[in-house]
């Protein structure tokens, strides 16, 4: 097994910045403890962010799709079922900054729907 060094500033960061989108999704009545798709951004260039979609589902996400950036760069949008409770998101935002340093892509943040409960 592959030990991945995290940068501890770049984590703080990117926890900071997860207490922004879950106060945006409690402000629109998400319950955390509901399970659903979120999608994690990835920027690279080609040959890494295909690697990286190539590999998605051994690393236990969905790939959703590519885009293409005017720079040249690339990205991968990939899913995963899941809670947006804290504990939970602050273990995927540690999967996805290992995933960072692991494909050499960048990891360009993550986003779901609030689940409230009630039907759409």
């Amino acid at each position: 097994m592959t030990i991945v060094r995290i940068d501890p500033e770049q984590l703080a960061e990117e926890l900071e910045a997860n207490e922004d989108v879950l106060t945006a999704l409690a402000e629109n009545g998400d319950i955390a403890n509901i399970v659903r798709g979120i999608d994690l951004h990835f920027k690279g260039s080609q040959t890494n962010i295909e690697m990286l979609a190539g590999n998605a589902e051994t690393l236990g996400f969905q790939f959703l799709g590519y885009a293409e950036y005017e720079d040249g760069d690339w990205a991968a949008d990939l899913q995963i079922d899941s809670t947006t409770d804290r504990e939970a998101i602050s273990a995927l935002t540690r999967r996805a900054l290992e995933i960072e340093i692991l494909h050499d892509v960048e990891f360009d943040g993550w986003g779901c729907h609030a689940e409230t409960g009630l039907a759409d």
